[in-house]
C-alpha cells in the first residue's frame, strides 16, 4: 500500500478550496493529465464521479464516491478504477482571514503487477501534483 499525504497554506477561504474540489466537471480546464470527467450523481452530502486520466500515452480511469462535509472535508471512496484498495480525503481547515489549509492524504494500492508497473509512475505523479494543481486554479480565479 502506498500513502500520500500534502498540506498546504492557501489564502483562499476554505469553502473556495471545498468548491474547487467538488467542481468535478472543470478539472480537464486545469489537470493537464485529465482529459474529462464527468460527474455521474451529486447531492449535498456526495459527489460521484468519474476522472479520466491521460499521461504520456497511459489512460486509465477512477470513479470516486465523495461524501461531503462542507466545507470541511471529503471522504472519497473507490467505486471502479485500477486500484485494488483506494481512500483518501480532503480537509480544508480556516485560518481566519489568512485563508486556511488543504490536506490531502491518500491510501491505494493497485490491483495487479502488470497494472503496477505501467500506471504505478503516472499514479505517483497526478497524486503528487493534485493539491498544487488546484491551489494555482484558486489562485488564477481569485
Amino acid at each position: 500500500m502506498t500513502t500520500l499525504a500534502k498540506s498546504v497554506l492557501v489564502p483562499h477561504s476554505a469553502a473556495t478550496m471545498f468548491a474547487l474540489v467538488d467542481d468535478v466537471e472543470r478539472y480537464p480546464e486545469f489537470l493537464p493529465w485529465c482529459p474529462s470527467a464527468k460527474v455521474v450523481e451529486r447531492t449535498e452530502a456526495i459527489t460521484r464521479a468519474r476522472i479520466d486520466i491521460g499521461y504520456h500515452g497511459v489512460a486509465s480511469h477512477i470513479t470516486t464516491l465523495n461524501r461531503k462535509q462542507a466545507p470541511e472535508r471529503m471522504d472519497l471512496e473507490l467505486v471502479e478504477g485500477p486500484f485494488k484498495r483506494f481512500h483518501g480525503q480532503w480537509r480544508f481547515v480556516p485560518l481566519g482571514d489568512a485563508g486556511c489549509r488543504v490536506e490531502l492524504s491518500l491510501d491505494y494500492s493497485l490491483s495487479g503487477a502488470s497494472i503496477n508497473i505501467v500506471l504505478r509512475p503516472v499514479l505517483t505523479r497526478v497524486l503528487e501534483t493534485l493539491v498544487d494543481r488546484f491551489v494555482e486554479r484558486a489562485n488564477a480565479l481569485a
